[in-house]
């Protein structure tokens, strides 16, 4: 055999010997990654479980108890706090969440008028009762405040008080409403409301279920925010040409038939 054929045949076999190489090279990478890809797997799917398990013990936890309606709640599953005579001509279903400042806002505009018109018999409030400031912001400030408003339905003081609240809403970010003992301080600007009855309402969340069942209501509604205020079924805190005053207007036209 020439010089040169052993010279070819000897860089042939070293060539398919790097390229052995390289296949098996390859082929340790390939398994690292699939050894990798499952215990990524695994741990994806353990924190997805922990994820399911924690949420599921917290659902448990929050609604705890029995649904317990205040006191002359009524409409779909007893989730309204009517205010107003029930024959009024038009009703105003106003969804709201106490620590909610654009509830603030609408209510500190269009309250006077809608006392107004509640006192004259002309409309009826149906108020709901939601808590997405707490999910937004986290704490209970939303449902603590609710389950006391709820508290004082029962007591027969609920729009003073739900007015009390607005009046002294802590900043959005401040879950100042978390604290029961401040919604019974509040209730003492509320002549005949902080009770011993009133009190272990609050303390002990009677209406906390209920609460959270609202909300999950409010939910469920497809509503984009609160405040959601509907006259007669149509949303008219979305039209920007709203005014108490055409409200007053429409109500007062509403009632004269």
């Amino acid at each position: 055999m020439s010089e040169k054929n052993r010279d070819g045949k000897r860089t042939a076999r070293e060539r398919l010997a790097v390229e052995r190489d390289k296949q098996r090279a390859a082929d340790k990478r390939r398994r690292a990654l699939i050894v990798g890809a499952a215990v990524v797997g695994v741990l994806g799917l353990a924190a997805v479980i922990g994820v399911v398990a924690a949420n599921a013990g917290k659902d448990t936890d929050d609604s705890a108890g029995p649904v317990v309606a205040p006191s002359g709640a009524n409409g779909e599953d007893n989730l309204a706090i009517p205010v107003g005579k029930g024959d009024a001509r038009s009703t105003l279903t106003v969804w709201e969440d106490f620590r909610c400042p654009a509830c603030q806002s609408f209510e500190q505009t269009y309250r006077s008028t809608i006392h107004e018109l509640t006192d004259a018999g002309q409309l009826r409030v149906d108020y709901r009762l939601a808590t997405i400031i707490d999910g937004n912001m986290g704490g209970t400030g939303s449902r603590n405040a609710a389950n006391a408003a709820a508290c004082a339905q029962d007591a027969g003081h609920f729009t003073a008080y739900h007015d009390v609240l607005y009046d002294n809403q802590p900043p959005e970010t401040d879950d100042a409403f978390a604290d029961n003992a401040k919604l019974i301080e509040l209730a003492g600007k509320v002549k005949g409301l902080d009770t011993p009855a009133f009190r272990k309402c609050v303390e002990d969340g009677r209406h906390n279920s209920w609460v959270d069942k609202s909300s999950a209501a409010f939910g469920k509604g497809g509503f984009s925010g609160t405040p959601t205020v509907l006259l007669n079924g149509k949303n008219i805190y979305q039209d920007q040409t709203m005014t108490p005053a055409k409200l007053k207007q429409q109500v007062q036209e509403a009632a004269r038939g």
